[in-house]
């Protein structure tokens, strides 16, 4: 067999193993628990928020694929109506100046623009809206690799100690949970501990960075009353993919039942990193995994 046989042989084996690679990635991805609900990971009722961003998406797919395919078809029917001829000869009659034509290739896209953007707009700020007195207040603090709660009005917190930090898969009953009355307005003030973190629930359809000295907001109200699965999503250091929590959203009563559970007090500032230059987290309440 020539050299350039034996080339070709394994550039076809490269080629279809990396085809069977792609396809198992792609099938595998789809056995998480968000992609298995289909291609939105929530319900409409879930938040008050929820269908709000669900309409946004679906739209702006829907005039993106109009766009699509009008430019699509646009391109299509120039390569067959401009084509070149059997007996043509050099460049076809060039249109170098045309005023119609360039009004309306500027005023088009700039219109869709702007409506793209006035829609955007509106939901985001919507979403983002900050309640004025909100029912419940939640002080979440992310930390390698874990969460604290300090619910502020109630006067409680609740620590999450540190993943197993062995790569497998941790029990959802021993995550941190963070617990939200159904059909409360809801205040999620967002602090990072030591490094940067994201606050993401796939089922509310929001997500939120962390950062340190610095605190962001979300707000919303629970619809519908169940367990749903939370995560740091923002690369955090070794042992991210561990950084889990579930929010249980339960009736005001066993909310109330919940609250008399947990400790007195608030875990605030004073266990950020800062406060702890040895980095020790046998030295850190909030970070300890005992």
């Amino acid at each position: 067999m020539r050299s350039q046989d034996r080339a070709g042989s394994k550039n076809v084996r490269i080629a279809k193993i990396s085809s069977i690679s792609l396809a198992g990635a792609l099938l595998l991805s789809g056995c998480s628990a968000e992609a298995q609900k289909g291609w939105l990971p929530a319900d409409r009722d879930n938040t008050n928020h929820t269908g709000l961003v669900t309409d946004l998406w679906v739209n702006s797919w829907i005039a993106a694929t109009i766009v699509g395919l009008i430019t699509w078809g646009l391109i299509i029917w120039c390569m067959v109506a401009y084509r070149r001829r059997k007996n043509d000869t050099g460049y076809p009659r060039q249109i170098s100046y045309n005023l119609p034509l360039e009004v309306f290739y500027l005023t088009i896209p700039i219109f869709m623009v702007m409506v793209f953007f006035y829609f955007t707009e509106r939901d985001i700020a919507t979403i983002d809206a900050r309640v004025d007195n909100p029912d419940v207040v939640v002080d979440v603090r992310g930390k390698q690799w874990s969460w604290d709660f300090n619910y502020v009005k109630e006067d409680k917190y609740s620590t999450g100690v540190q993943a197993n930090l062995n790569g497998e898969e941790g029990v959802p009953e021993n995550l941190p949970t963070l617990y939200l009355p159904v059909n409360r307005s809801v205040e999620l003030q967002l602090n990072a501990r030591d490094v940067q973190h994201s606050f993401f629930v796939p089922a509310f359809l929001q997500k939120r960075d962390l950062y340190p000295g610095r605190t962001n907001y979300i707000n919303l109200t629970p619809t519908k009353e169940g367990t749903f699965a939370g995560k740091c999503a923002e690369l955090c250091g070794q042992y991210h993919s561990e950084m889990l929590f579930n929010v249980e959203v339960v009736s005001q009563a066993e909310f109330d039942a919940q609250m008399a559970q947990l400790e007195d007090g608030q875990l605030g500032d004073e266990y950020d990193r800062d406060s702890y230059p040895d980095d020790d987290p046998d030295t850190d309440p909030a970070r300890s995994s005992s």
